[in-house]
């Protein structure tokens, strides 16, 4: 089953010369894959497709979140379905990956792609992408999420986008790929075990609402980002207070340290009943707690990227009972 959420892989531009100015979310899934000759001697089988929407990723809101996580849930209970595949923009596909895999049993293999290339470009990268992803959901090797683009395969707890145009925009940081595709076939770079976040995030794992309660929800919990540095303020934080956010992650410096004119306000905010959770801006690893047990804010260290910690704490508070 290939569902279909738009982005650059469905993008379009006025002439194959232009790779950055092209409206995304323009070509039907169907279409991406009439690009593909072989994709279903790739995929083993004949394949389905379905337009879930077509959006830029920068753009993605719960209700395409909603739609997907249905029909992901239906493929799932599907006995003739043996995988799913989703193209998806890259600006939020990391966040798209972490719901799915803090959400969906690891029954079949979800394999999102995507490309920094438009449809029409003269070399773009999404159909080699999408035959590359079908090759790892019919491989029957992994079931759970992961992410397919440059030949690479990521998981999905690890992912991220890591540059803004090149091709090779999507990296695991420091743990790397978890397989490579070459020449159609998959070659696993580790061993067959569940990749999951260290010990300290797993509270921001299991503490997601069952899913049948999550897709009732109009709205998840409203959680912000907000970035910690030189001349920090506390204004901000006071302001998002004030407006009623649940929860925020901080992108502190280095790690996960925060400026002190914000850690007033944060500690305010705290106070409030805001959810706090800190992690760090640095481009690479995890913030790491002393081990002392000395310092109450280690508790609030977030073991992810503060784009997967936001997601992760909206999950969380949606399991909160609300007074």
């Amino acid at each position: 089953m290939i569902l279909g959420t738009g982005g650059t892989i469905a993008g379009r531009a006025d002439s194959q010369s232009q790779a950055v100015g092209y409206k995304a979310g323009q070509i039907t899934v169907q279409s991406l894959l009439d690009a593909v000759p072989d994709l279903e001697q790739q995929a083993l089988g004949p394949v389905q497709t379905q337009q879930i929407a077509q959006v830029d990723s920068k753009d993605m809101d719960w209700s395409v979140w909603r739609a997907l996580l249905r029909a992901c849930t239906q493929a799932l209970e599907d006995a003739d379905k043996r995988a799913v595949v989703i193209t998806h923009g890259t600006d939020t596909l990391e966040e798209t990956a972490w719901l799915l895999h803090s959400l969906l049993p690891a029954a079949k293999p979800i394999v999102l792609t995507c490309a920094m290339r438009p449809a029409t470009a003269l070399l773009a990268d999404g159909p080699q992408n999408l035959r590359d992803a079908v090759t790892v959901a019919a491989s029957g090797g992994r079931s759970g999420v992961w992410v397919v683009a440059g030949g690479e395969v990521h998981a999905a707890a690890q992912v991220q986008k890591v540059h803004p145009y090149r091709l090779q925009a999507m990296r695991s940081m420091e743990g790397g790929p978890q397989a490579v595709v070459e020449e159609g076939r998959v070659r696993w770079l580790v061993p067959d075990a569940p990749v999951t976040p260290v010990a300290p995030v797993a509270r921001m794992v299991t503490s997601a609402p069952a899913l049948s309660d999550l897709l009732a929800l109009d709205e998840l919990p409203w959680v912000e980002v907000v970035f910690s540095g030189a001349l920090a303020r506390a204004c901000g934080v006071d302001a998002l207070v004030a407006a009623g956010v649940r929860g925020i992650v901080v992108a502190g410096t280095g790690n996960a340290t925060v400026h002190e004119s914000m850690e007033a306000a944060l500690l305010r905010a705290r106070d409030k009943g805001v959810w706090i959770w800190r992690g760090t801006r640095c481009a690479e690893g995890l913030p790491v707690a002393s081990g002392l047990g000395t310092d109450p804010a280690e508790a609030d260290l977030a073991q992810l990227p503060v784009a997967k910690a936001r997601i992760a704490m909206m999950l969380a508070l949606a399991a909160q009972p609300r007074d």
